[in-house]
């Protein structure tokens, strides 16, 4: 696909959002590598213009550069942030979050730790974006280490398999100890990121190396 035509494709999507303002988002498109530029209202916006245009077909990779400018009046103090953030986690997570450690420095929350699961990582990042005044989240959460590893590889080829969204013929795994190498190739992003998503989901797993390509 063309970069002009690419690049109408996606601000198209963005329009048709209706959880994205995209009046102040700017689109450029190089070799189907989009930059996303300007700024939005929150958090939750940035985080949905880069889901959207990562499912976009043609779509290669993504520089995601958007600000989070809140509106005049929505600033809110980062201890009230910190607190709100500490509630949200303990009611929408299974995991203990006596564990996890959230400082809040200017709007933008880091989340420190450990849990058992991928998922209970993803969960708690998920959980923060909506908050109000939240202009950023770094997520630092680690997975504990788990002893007993089954069989990485079979877990994850079997469930690329039950997959409809990969063609998993065309994806290679390899796994030395807890970490996983990912090969092959994928039609977008977002087939990517289930791939990814399918590997991190097996216990034991610690680290995902992914070389998938985009074709």
């Amino acid at each position: 696909m063309k970069d002009l035509n690419l690049r109408k494709l996606v601000l198209e999507e963005l329009e048709f959002q209706p959880d994205i303002n995209a009046a102040n988002i700017g689109v450029t498109v190089e070799d189907g590598v989009v930059t996303l530029s300007g700024h939005v209202s929150n958090y939750a916006q940035k985080i949905a213009a880069e889901r959207t245009v990562k499912a976009i077909k043609g779509v290669r990779a993504l520089a995601e550069e958007i600000e989070v400018r809140l509106n005049k009046g929505e600033g809110t103090a980062d201890d009230t942030i910190a607190n709100r953030a500490l509630k949200i986690l303990a009611w929408s997570s299974d995991a203990n979050v006596d564990a996890i450690k959230v400082t809040v420095r200017h709007g933008r929350i880091t989340l420190e730790g450990e849990v058992d699961w991928q998922y209970q990582k993803e969960v708690m990042e998920h959980a923060v974006w909506r908050l109000s005044g939240v202009v950023g989240v770094d997520n630092l959460i680690t997975l504990r280490p788990r002893v007993n590893v089954a069989d990485i590889q079979r877990s994850i080829e079997d469930a690329l398999k039950r997959s409809a969204e990969v063609d998993a013929s065309h994806i290679r795994v390899k796994v030395n100890g807890d970490v996983v190498r990912l090969e092959g190739k994928v039609h977008l992003l977002r087939e990517r990121q289930i791939v990814e998503r399918a590997a991190w989901s097996v216990p034991g797993v610690r680290k995902v190396d992914d070389y998938l390509l985009i074709a």
